[in-house]
């Protein structure tokens, strides 16, 4: 029974989702990445918890977390990245 609510939990998030974001107009796109990547370092503090969690199967654990880890980070950098070349495009040619 949990595991239904939890997929339509996360059914609705991905539609939610892309409603909010296909809706975004250009200009606000930006400030909203830039924030989004604030908020997204959480998500590598939760997968360094889990590549350090202790459980039976230890092995499949490390596996997963640092696959989470590796995973998160380039998404912050690679976000990181983007925002700034699109800070970039405003900036006064000298």
């Amino acid at each position: 029974m949990e595991a239904i609510y939890l997929s339509f939990i996360l059914v609705l998030s991905i539609f939610l989702g892309f409603e909010l974001i296909s809706k975004v107009p250009a200009t606000l796109h930006t400030p909203l990445m830039s924030g989004s990547n604030a908020i997204s370092g959480i998500t590598v503090v939760g997968a360094l918890t889990a590549a350090a969690a202790v459980v039976e199967n230890q092995q499949i654990a490390h596996i997963l977390g640092g696959a989470a880890v590796a995973l998160a980070t380039i998404n912050v950098v690679g976000g990181y990245m983007v925002t700034d070349r699109m800070l970039a495009m405003f900036k006064k040619k000298q």
